[in-house]
């Protein structure tokens, strides 16, 4: 019996000019869609459809716990490029050299959904959905491969969100007694196909941008607070909310007292407050939850 270890998603390395799986995969899926017409007409007897095929489409879903990667996927985005993708039967000696067994499929395909979490405490992970903009290939057992090393695993508390108090201003206060922090991207999509495209597979193009911050902390902490980098906390994002205020904002890493000190800056942009959440349950620790809705493009790096 198969293991969803042994089957396994795959991106082109340009620089090894190889095909590599995806780091650290925890999950994949994949899903072939016919899009179908009833074609059903007073010749026809009875009353069951007959449907017909008008087009195909496929997509890929990944998820991962390596997001040391993270500037090659929002690179990826920003830059509308394709992703040369494909699926095969991995062997079990390594659980990533291509068997070539003909179960496996091939394409370009867009990246249209990226989520990063890093949350306290936990590992940190991807998740990735591509779409397909062109039409699946068999795979060739020529196809080079080429083994990985096991990735590090990012513990969430060492990426945090910083923010300014305007647009102009560089980011420098943390969010405080943080706890969950996600980036969320998503591309529009829409089909380009004209009665001058071949095949039956229907062609996909991007169209347009956008992308969220979900930030979740406790309104105050028993921490005791030696860092000299200030926090931004409740009040600040109750005021931004309420005057619709566009901030600069700074995912990065972190290290120091109290995991405050600023690192190496994985993205960063502008942002407003779309919608704050507070929550106040009985004998339990009040928090407040942030939607900040991106404005204007992202910046990959510093």
């Amino acid at each position: 019996m198969l293991k969803g270890q042994n089957f396994r998603v795959l991106l082109f390395d340009e620089t090894a000019v190889k095909m590599k799986v995806v780091a650290m995969a925890t999950n994949c899926t994949i899903n072939i869609n016919n899009n179908v017409d009833n074609t059903n007409t007073k010749d026809d007897v009875g009353m069951f459809d007959m449907p017909t095929v008008i087009s195909h489409g496929w997509s890929v879903q990944v998820e991962s716990l390596n997001v040391l990667d993270t500037a090659r996927f929002l690179n990826g985005i920003k830059n509308s490029s394709q992703f040369d993708l494909m699926w095969d039967v991995v062997d079990d000696s390594d659980n990533q050299t291509i068997t070539g067994d003909y179960t496996g499929r091939e394409g370009h395909a867009y990246l249209t959904d990226c989520t990063f979490a890093w949350n306290n405490r936990e590992n940190s992970v991807k998740n990735l959905t591509f779409m397909g903009c062109e039409e699946l290939k068999t795979v060739s057992t020529a196809i080079p491969s080429e083994v990985i090393s096991s990735g590090i695993l990012t513990k969430g508390q060492f990426v945090r969100l910083f923010l300014a108090p305007d647009a102009t201003t560089t980011p420098a206060n943390v969010i405080a007694y943080a706890q969950q922090l996600q980036l969320h991207i998503a591309v529009q999509m829409e089909s380009v196909t004209t009665k001058d495209t071949t095949g039956t597979f229907d062609l996909q193009a991007p169209s347009g941008i956008s992308y969220d911050i979900t930030s979740t902390a406790r309104v105050s902490g028993n921490d005791s607070i030696t860092s000299l980098v200030g926090g931004s906390g409740l009040l600040e994002q109750e005021t931004n909310a309420i005057n619709g205020t566009i901030v600069k904002w700074q995912i990065a890493n972190v290290s120091g007292a109290n995991n405050r000190t600023k690192g190496s800056v994985l993205v960063s942009g502008k942002a407003l407050v779309q919608s704050l959440q507070i929550n106040s349950q009985n004998r339990q620790a009040v928090t407040y939850t942030a939607n900040m809705q991106g404005y204007g493009e992202y910046t990959v790096g510093a």
